[in-house]
Order: C-alpha cells, then sequence, then structure tokens
C-alpha cells in the first residue's frame, strides 16, 4: 500500500522550464534557411535573445526575430570573430545550435564517383563547424556553469542510405562528437545532445532535382507515422534540449524521423 505525499507543481515546473527561454542568448548556425531557420525562429518566440550565423543572408529576407551575423562556419578566424562579436553584444551566449552543414545541395551518386576533393570538403564543412563552434562557446558556459549545445546530425545514421556515403558519414561523425563533448562537458553544467532528422522538404532540397516526388515517396513509406516532415517539427525538440527540463539529458541522439529508425 502507498499513498500520494508530495504533491508539488511538477508538470507545471517542467512546462515552464521548457518553454520560456527569456534572458537566454542562443546562436543557431545555417539560419538563413530551413531547418537552421526554423529553430532559430522557434527558440526566439520563446524568450531568447538569437542570433543566426550564415553566409547566405542575401537570399533571405529581414526578420526582426533574430540578429543576422554572417560566418564562415569553418573558418576558425571567422568563428571566433563572430563568437567574440555575440559575447560583446549580449555578454553571453547560452546556447549554441549547430546547423550549419553541405547537405541539400548534395546530389546522390555512388560512392566510386565521389572525389577526394569532395569528400574533404562535406567531411569538412560538416564536423569542423560544430567543434570550432563549441570550441569557441564552451570558455563563457563553463565561467557560467550552464549551456546547452544541439548539433544537428540525421536519421541516415541509423537506416542508412545509398549514394550519400560522405554526407552520412560526415552525420555519424557528429553524432561522435555529440557523445564525446558531452562527456567532457557535463560536469560544467553543459549539456551536448544532437536531433537527427529524417528528409525534411526544406525550400533548398525542393530546388535539388535529386530528390524528386519518387524519393519522397519512398522516405515517407518507411516511416511509422507517413506524413511528410516539416522544418517545425524539429522546433519542439530542440526547445526541450535547450530547457532546464532537459538539465539530466545529456550525450543522446534523438530521431525525428516519423519513426523511420526505431532504435
Amino acid at each position: 500500500m502507498w499513498s500520494v505525499i508530495d504533491q508539488s507543481p511538477i508538470f507545471f515546473s517542467l512546462t515552464e522550464a521548457t518553454m520560456h527561454l527569456d534572458g537566454k542568448v542562443a546562436l543557431v548556425t545555417g539560419a538563413a534557411t530551413g531547418i537552421g531557420e526554423a529553430l532559430a525562429l522557434g527558440l526566439a518566440g520563446q524568450g531568447a535573445t538569437v542570433v543566426g550565423a550564415d553566409l547566405s543572408w542575401a537570399k533571405s529576407p529581414e526578420t526582426s526575430e533574430m540578429l543576422r551575423v554572417e560566418c564562415d562556419v569553418a573558418d576558425p578566424d571567422s568563428v571566433r570573430a563572430c563568437v567574440a562579436d555575440v559575447e560583446r553584444r549580449y555578454g553571453r551566449i547560452d546556447i549554441l545550435v549547430n546547423d550549419a552543414a553541405m547537405s541539400s545541395n548534395l546530389t546522390p551518386k555512388p560512392f566510386e564517383e565521389i572525389s577526394a576533393k569532395e569528400w574533404t570538403q562535406v567531411l569538412t564543412v560538416n564536423t569542423l563547424s560544430p567543434f570550432l563552434m563549441s570550441q569557441a562557446v564552451v570558455p563563457g558556459m563553463r565561467a557560467r556553469k550552464w549551456g546547452r549545445i544541439i548539433n544537428l546530425t540525421s536519421a541516415t545514421i541509423f537506416t542508412s542510405q545509398p549514394s550519400l556515403l560522405h554526407y552520412i558519414s560526415s552525420k555519424g561523425a557528429v553524432a561522435s562528437l555529440t557523445r564525446s563533448l558531452a562527456h567532457e562537458l557535463g560536469a560544467d553544467g553543459i549539456t551536448v545532445n544532437a536531433i537527427a532528422p529524417g528528409l525534411v522538404m526544406t525550400d533548398n532540397m525542393e530546388n535539388n532535382e535529386a530528390y524528386t516526388a519518387e524519393v519522397r515517396g519512398q522516405a515517407i513509406a518507411a516511416q511509422i507515422i507517413p506524413n511528410p516532415l516539416q522544418t517545425k517539427d524539429l522546433v519542439g525538440v530542440c526547445l526541450f534540449l535547450v530547457s532546464d527540463g532537459a538539465g539530466m539529458m545529456t550525450g543522446q541522439v534523438v530521431a525525428v524521423d516519423g519513426g523511420t529508425a526505431v532504435h
């Protein structure tokens, strides 16, 4: 026999921690379009001060929800200058979302046809950028004993997929980076997690002729939930992972793919 002896508002507290980011400063890479833009706007919508870092702002209309800065996320000097500028403006960076990557502009091809140059470029951009960004923001997070780092990997690391060996290999490296970095930063109050989306048809993906209606149909057919994935489907997971409610969750790779990868 047992009885409830504590009726404290646990669920209310969790909801409050998840949904309000007032006073937090977030830096989101790849924020000009697609998933990065959706996550940046989602964070801003919950009260965070958001800085979007990208090189493609000319393609994106002005918005009041975030400060837009130019940054080459695969260049150490550019990354350091970007982070220093944000810290000068706002005094801190509490949340880092590493979304910038080569993905929608890639053409699927057999691995024999991937050149060493292309392999190196994809691996460099997709793995060096979260490393450099994390390295730049961590000192400030450590000083405050609080931080949230979210990396974007891909559900293809669980399911595999032909003709994208360079991309999938790079995203597998990001998942490993996430787990290893979580071990290094946990004692400092910093969590490191990753979101692994399925096939999200962003505007850039729509413009890539390789992703035909047949390819999209196959992706949806492999899902438990047979709806096309949209950028908005990733926002709620991101908001939870950066919240106080996820303070004991780190080193995890969360698949948001309609149930394609059940693991």
